[in-house]
Parts: C-alpha cells; sequence; structure tokens
C-alpha cells in the first residue's frame, strides 16, 4: 500500500458555474484536507447546503477525476477527458443514473502545498443534457495555529 506522500489542512476557495437555460454562478471557501497518494491528489472536504451536511472526496490524476459526494447528496462522477462515463446521483427524491463528459481536467501546482483544480464537463441524466459545468478549485495550505 502506498504511504500518503503529502498531508496538509487546506484553505479551499471553489467557484462552480453552471450554464443552463440560465447561467448560475456559486461560489464557497471551504476548509479541508490536500493530499497525494498512489500519484493521486485529494481534496476532502465538507460543505453544508439546505439538505444537509455533504461530505466530498475529488481525486484527480492525469486526464482523470473522480468527485464522491455522500451525506445529503450522494453522487459519484467519474471524469475522464475525451468520453462519455456513467455515474450515479442520490437525494432524498431516490438514486438517479446519470452521466459526464468531461472538456477540462487540470491540475495545476502553484506551491508545494498550493494549486489549482480546473474541472469542465457536461452532465447528462436519461440521456439529456442537464448542464455545463465549470468548477474552479483553489486550494493553499493552512498553517495551524499554534
Amino acid at each position: 500500500m502506498a504511504e500518503e506522500t503529502v498531508s496538509c489542512p487546506v484553505k479551499i476557495h471553489m467557484t462552480t458555474e453552471i450554464f443552463q437555460e440560465e447561467t448560475e454562478k456559486i461560489e464557497l471557501v471551504l476548509f479541508g484536507h490536500y493530499y497525494e497518494k498512489g500519484g493521486s491528489a485529494y481534496l476532502k472536504y465538507e460543505e453544508m447546503q439546505e439538505a444537509g451536511k455533504i461530505h466530498t472526496v475529488v481525486k484527480v490524476a492525469s486526464g482523470r477525476a473522480l468527485v464522491m459526494r455522500s451525506g445529503a447528496v450522494s453522487m459519484r462522477l467519474d471524469l475522464r477527458e475525451g468520453s462519455r462515463r456513467p455515474g450515479t446521483y442520490e437525494n432524498g427524491y431516490g438514486q438517479f443514473p446519470i452521466e459526464a463528459a468531461a472538456d477540462e481536467i487540470v491540475h495545476t501546482r502553484t506551491g508545494s502545498l498550493s494549486g489549482q483544480l480546473s474541472l469542465g464537463y457536461r452532465l447528462y441524466m436519461h440521456g439529456d443534457s442537464v448542464g455545463t459545468y465549470k468548477m474552479k478549485i483553489h486550494y493553499e495550505e493552512v498553517q495551524a495555529a499554534k
């Protein structure tokens, strides 16, 4: 089993733009954890929404990203550039099969423990487009209080 090579608490600034009939922009500032393991980068964080607490893990490796959410909303989104991949979405109303086609998966390190993830994808439910999503996640190390 590969050891974690880097691990630190981080401050996350996330912007999500959703393009449907109208454009919606969501900005969040959260605290979470960044780590690297087995050649992949991981961001873990929690967010509170009206439905309740949602735990999210974003895993990024070359040309691939996996977004896993659990809690008030459950979702598994397997993103690979150039292909449409199956996933699942579950909320209080049931579980729905979804598909996602990734247009952009970029992880840029701006420092040893800071960087940015850019994820762009088109989301489909029952074969129909439900929108185009562009996520920008900037993270930087948080120094522990002494």
